[in-house]
């Protein structure tokens, strides 16, 4: 198998669990707990159907749509995602360069192996920031400072993580960043000569947003789970993250929204969007799927928030139903941190490739000259869902 085979999710999952060793692979793979929420994010677009048009003279219909200030030319783009030399040697920049190729959003975690102005200066293309509230203060605001110098177009806060979710898979392949040998781990990097041969000979593996600021950047024999629990601020709250909206003063974002009250609240303090995540089944098991709570967080703030689903999206069939349900666009992890991990940069290009195709056709199916044509009545939940 290779690029060119993959079709899909799984023919993406599988080149990459090839290519990687276990423990890299089984931490793009895993969720937390009984991963009962990881498995419902995707089961839940199942949950309603799409109802087309005919005869309705689409042509190509436009898939543009506007976040964060910026008309991006589909409604999906990249989630931010921590650490993804991990998965390829070209880690962010691959990233960033493949959705500047697609005119979407490249999202850079605080936990990126690249730097801010790194990614600035090899994509001209839309750039989302992903920020976490650190317990020293002075790492927060070099963030945010650094994003504005480096002409950053939109950021988000992650209010989901005060602590590290429960995800079991790490601790049974021996997860650590940066990787080490452990007898679970030894053999399945021993039959990954091509990955370690690159890890091993490209830039040194570092936290390089906060290497600077705290050798916890830097000197990381603990996982992340660890880097997590010590370095987060637990104790964040509302007027936190208001600071923030603030001293960013330009298109922000809550990432981890799942109620309405949040959202509300978001609106309160100044935010222009929310994410609706449960950072991919990672964190809570148990709760919702964001798509469960599109439609009625869209209804209580869809005309003072942009509403972006984050989590669970496998098909361009699943975007059409959260831009029905009421969300302006997707961004995804999982599928394009697997085409990473199988092809670095033509990987994460074959898998927009793939979900711009899949869109395009499926918006030509249903009738929809554009994204606003994607209302609610395109869709009917099944009975005893709203």
């Amino acid at each position: 198998m290779n690029l060119k085979d993959c079709h899909n999710f799984q023919d993406f999952r599988e080149l990459a669990k090839k290519k990687l060793p276990s423990p890299i692979f089984h931490y793009i793979d895993g969720g937390s707990d009984d991963e009962v929420t990881l498995r419902r994010n995707t089961e839940a677009f199942n949950d309603c159907d799409l109802v087309p048009n005919v005869l309705a003279s689409v042509g190509s219909p436009d898939l543009s749509t506007t976040i964060f200030g910026k008309k991006i030319n589909l409604p999906i783009f990249l989630a931010p995602t921590a650490m993804q030399r991990l998965y390829h040697h070209q880690g962010d920049i691959a990233s960033a360069k493949a959705a500047e190729k697609f005119g979407t959003f490249y999202s850079m975690s605080t936990m990126a192996n690249t730097t801010i102005e790194e990614i600035s200066n090899v994509s001209s293309g839309p750039k989302l920031f992903q920020l976490y509230v650190h317990k020293d203060q002075s790492i927060t605001d070099d963030l945010i400072e650094r994003c504005k110098r480096s002409k950053f177009d939109g950021m988000c806060l992650t209010v989901d993580t005060l602590v590290a979710g429960n995800r079991e898979k790490d601790h049974r392949t021996g997860f650590t960043t940066p990787p080490k040998l452990t007898l679970q781990s030894l053999m399945s990097f021993a039959i990954h000569p091509v990955w370690v041969f690159n890890y091993l000979t490209h830039s040194k593996f570092e936290l390089a947003n906060v290497s600077k600021k705290t050798d916890k950047g830097t000197n990381i024999s603990k996982s992340v789970i660890e880097y997590i629990n010590e370095q987060y601020d637990p104790a964040m709250d509302w007027k936190d993250a208001e600071y923030c909206v603030k001293k960013w003063n330009g298109p922000f974002a809550l990432k981890g929204v799942m109620s309405v009250d949040d959202a509300k609240r978001a609106v309160d303090i100044g935010c222009t969007a929310v994410m609706i995540s449960n950072h991919g089944g990672r964190q809570l098991d148990g709760s919702r799927s964001p798509f469960d709570q599109v439609k009625a967080i869209s209804d209580a703030v869809g005309d003072k928030l942009e509403i972006i689903l984050d989590g669970g999206v496998r098909r361009g069939t699943h975007v059409l139903k959260a831009i029905a349900a009421g969300a302006k666009a997707c961004s995804f992890g999982k599928m394009f941190l697997f085409a990473l991990g199988a092809g670095g940069q033509q990987g994460v290009e074959k898998v927009l490739q793939n979900m711009q195709d899949e869109i395009h056709r499926n918006m030509v199916l249903m009738g929809c000259k554009n994204l606003k044509a994607l209302d609610n009545s395109k869709l009917i939940y099944r009975k005893g869902k709203f």
